[in-house]
């Protein structure tokens, strides 16, 4: 369950817009970075893995997967993991569909945030 939760704290990234920030990697390729709920989320987590990079790229696809509303309840996630066990336990058809949208965006965030 602790690794579920990790997985899940780590993808979880959601941002009501925010600001952004671009960085130029090693490939020289310029990559958007954004802030919002879900970055600060992740950046203020006890995770060893977190960082300004990689919290930004997920906050920057969550930007592109998520609502405003369902990024700022991703981003309770990071503080209460076992919320995300409840809601993806939960069997309201609310909360099913927020887990469909939420698993979508926790597969492109570990596919595009890879390596930060």
């Amino acid at each position: 369950m602790k690794v579920l939760a990790s997985i899940l704290v780590l993808a979880l990234v959601a941002g009501c817009g925010g600001g952004s920030r671009y960085d130029r990697g090693d490939s020289g390729v310029v990559t958007r970075f954004s802030t919002g709920p879900i970055s600060r989320a992740c950046l203020s987590s006890d995770r060893k893995a977190r960082n300004s990079r990689l919290c930004g790229c997920i906050q920057t696809v969550a930007n592109g997967s998520l609502s405003g509303s369902d990024q700022r309840k991703a981003a309770r996630f990071f503080r209460d993991p076992q919320r995300a066990m409840d809601v993806k336990m939960s069997k309201t058809a609310s909360d099913d569909a927020f887990w469909e949208r939420y698993e979508r965006f926790a597969a492109r965030s570990e596919q595009s945030c890879r390596g930060y």
